[in-house]
């Protein structure tokens, strides 16, 4: 299973939400892996992260994207955080013991967790925005799959008319395309992430654009906006 990243320093504010394929998935991007951290794992120079929680929040097995891939939880053990080395430190990718635990978030009285971190592969959305061959059978499986996101809306039908926008305007900033919609930005955001884990869309430092696979998914399926 595959879920959204998990840092070395977060509190327990936001909770996670179940995905489709049985992972967790949180939506505030300060639980991200930094990009270096992320990059060292995939590497093999940074391998622990240490958290702070109530009870704990991962488990070993577990998956998660980042910006460097999917990376998997090998191991989570409580820890003293009196104990942390300086070796353990720099396999955290920080510079010194102490540094791990100033960053420690959340409540004194909360454990502190030794979590070991293995690079597991490249994202598997990347391979499938790719895939734009689409079969009869694929364009009914994206059309059902749209069609449950819709109803699932609180603001009315919106993959299509997104998809659309971000087929016209592509790389425009976020705000300006929830803008056209008159929503605000953080719950566009959040939609159009739905796409991504479709393959449809692809994400830029400013805005989307579609991917091969959303192209030929708009040029076969019979649904409008």
């Amino acid at each position: 299973m595959i879920s959204q990243p998990v840092c070395t320093d977060t509190s327990r504010s936001h909770q996670p939400r179940p995905l489709a394929d049985g992972g967790w998935e949180r939506d505030n991007t300060s639980v991200l892996l930094p990009p270096t951290v992320a990059a060292g794992v995939r590497d093999g120079s940074v391998s622990l992260a240490f958290r702070r929680w109530r009870r704990p929040d991962v488990r070993p097995g577990q998956q998660f994207r980042t910006s460097a891939g999917v990376i998997r939880v090998e191991s989570v053990e409580t820890v003293d955080p009196a104990s942390i080395t300086e070796s353990d430190a720099a396999l955290a990718g920080h510079p010194s013991a102490d540094s791990v635990r100033k960053r420690l978030s959340g409540e004194d009285g909360w454990t502190t967790y030794r979590i070991g971190l293995g690079w597991a592969g490249e994202d598997p959305r990347i391979a499938l925005r790719s895939a734009d061959e689409l079969s009869d059978d694929d364009v009914a499986a994206l059309d059902q799959r749209l069609e449950r996101l819709d109803r699932a809306s609180t603001h009315g039908a919106w993959t299509m008319a997104t998809l659309e926008l971000i087929g016209r305007r592509p790389q425009v900033r976020a705000p300006d395309l929830a803008a056209e919609f008159g929503r605000e930005t953080a719950p566009f955001k959040l939609d159009v992430r739905k796409l991504k884990n479709l393959g449809l869309t692809i994400s830029h430092p400013v805005g989307y654009e579609l991917s091969p696979r959303g192209r030929a998914y708009l040029a076969r399926t019979g649904r409008t906006g």
